[in-house]
C-alpha cells in the first residue's frame, strides 16, 4: 500500500498528515484556532471558515514534508463525521476533490473510530479492546471489536466529560479551552475541601452524567463575590471536582472491564491527557489484571494522524467509499460496518 493523506476538520483543529502503510508518519501539519478563546467556546462559522482559509495549505505543507506527490498516494482519508458540520463539509470536500481529480480512493473516516483505532497504531493492540472514549463531545465505554465492529457498553446522560471540564474552568474564570487550564489550577489544591457528588457512582453499568457535578460547582462558586474566588479556593475546587471525575471514571470503567474481562483498557479523546484520570485509570487497569493503552498526549486531541490510520485499516480490508458520501454531524460507532 502506498502512502495515506488523512484530513482533520470536524471541530476546532485543522490538521493534515500523511502515514505509511506500516503507520510511520511520514509529515504532518496541525493549526489550533485561537480565534474562538474570545467567545468562551468553538463558534462553528468561525472553524468552518478557518479550516477553508488554512487547510489547503496544510495538505500542500504535508505533501512537501514527505518529498510526495498527490500521485504518489495510495488514498485519501478525511473526517466526515461527526462534528460541526460546516468543517466537516470543507474537509471531506477537500479530500473529496483530491481523490477526483487523482483517481485515488477516498475513506469517509469517522471520527470517534479514528480515535478508537489509534491504540493500533501506538501500541500494535490486537482485537478486542475495551475503549473509554473521552473528550468535550462525547463519553462512552466501547467493546472494539474489529474494524467496524463496535458495541457501546455505555454513555453519558447529559454532559460529556470534556464539556463539563470546560464549563467548570469557565465558572472558575479559566480561559478557553478550560480542561488543560483546570488540570494546572488543580495542582495546588486540595481535592478533598470540598465534597462534590460522584453521579452515578456504584450504580449498575457504565453511564456517565456530569450535569449535576458541574451545577454542584456552580452552586460552590456562588457562594463566593462576583468576581472575587480566592485564588486557593479556585484551586481546591478544581482539585476537588477533577477528583470527582476520575472517581465516577474509576468506578464507570470498573463496570465495563467486568462486563468485558480479560481485555486491555485503551483511553482516548481529549481528556485522556489528564495526568489525574491517567494514573486512576492505570490503578483501575491494574486491579482487574489488564494493561491501560493510552495515546500519546499529542494523538490525544483531534489530529490527522488517526484521521490516516483509520484510512489504511479500512483499505487493507479494501473498504472506500463513494464520493458521495454526506458528511455526518451525528454518525455513532455502532452504525460502522467493517
Amino acid at each position: 500500500m502506498k502512502p495515506v493523506l488523512g484530513i482533520e476538520s470536524s471541530c476546532d483543529e485543522t490538521a493534515a498528515a500523511i502515514l505509511d502503510e506500516r503507520g510511520a508518519v511520514l509529515a504532518e501539519a496541525l493549526l489550533s484556532q485561537r480565534e474562538h478563546a474570545a467567545f468562551g467556546g468553538v463558534v462553528p462559522e468561525i472553524a468552518a471558515r478557518a479550516h477553508l482559509a488554512h487547510l489547503p495549505g496544510l495538505v500542500t505543507d504535508v505533501l512537501q514534508q514527505a518529498g510526495l506527490r498527490v500521485g504518489d498516494l495510495g488514498g485519501i482519508a478525511a473526517t466526515t463525521g461527526p462534528g460541526l458540520i460546516g468543517g466537516l463539509i470543507v474537509g471531506s470536500g477537500l479530500g473529496k476533490g483530491i481523490a477526483l481529480a487523482s483517481g485515488l480512493p477516498f475513506v469517509a473516516v469517522n471520527h470517534l473510530e479514528a480515535h478508537a483505532l489509534t491504540a493500533r497504531l501506538t501500541d500494535g493492540l490486537d482485537f478486542p479492546y475495551l475503549l473509554l472514549l473521552v473528550s468535550g463531545g462525547h463519553c462512552q465505554c466501547v467493546a472494539v471489536e474489529a474494524v467496524g465492529r463496535y458495541r457501546r457498553l455505555g454513555g453519558t446522560i447529559d454532559d460529556a466529560v470534556g464539556e463539563a471540564f470546560d464549563k467548570v474552568g469557565k465558572l472558575l474564570g479559566l480561559p478557553w479551552p478550560g480542561g488543560p487550564a483546570l488540570e494546572r489550577l488543580a495542582t495546588g489544591g486540595d481535592p478533598a475541601r470540598y465534597p462534590f457528588p460522584r453521579p452515578l457512582k456504584g450504580r449498575p453499568g457504565c453511564d456517565f452524567s456530569f450535569s449535576g457535578l458541574k451545577t454542584a460547582v456552580a452552586q460552590v462558586v456562588a457562594t463566593f463575590p462576583p468576581g472575587a474566588l480566592p485564588a486557593q479556593a479556585a484551586a481546591d475546587i478544581a482539585a476537588s471536582f477533577q477528583q470527582a471525575v476520575a472517581d465516577v471514571m474509576v468506578d464507570r470503567a470498573a463496570h465495563a472491564l467486568a462486563m468485558l474481562p480479560g481485555v486491555p483498557l485503551v483511553a482516548a479523546g481529549g481528556v485522556a491527557a489528564n495526568t489525574k484520570l491517567r494514573a486512576t485509570l492505570d490503578q483501575v487497569a491494574t486491579a482487574h489484571g489488564v494493561r491501560l493503552v493510552a495515546p500519546p498526549l499529542r494523538l490525544c486531541g483531534d489530529n490527522a494522524v488517526m484521521v490516516a490510520w483509520a484510512g489504511i485499516e479500512r483499505l487493507r480490508l479494501g473498504l472506500t467509499d463513494p464520493l458521495a458520501t454526506a458528511p455526518r454531524p451525528r454518525w455513532p460507532l455502532q452504525e460502522m460496518t467493517g
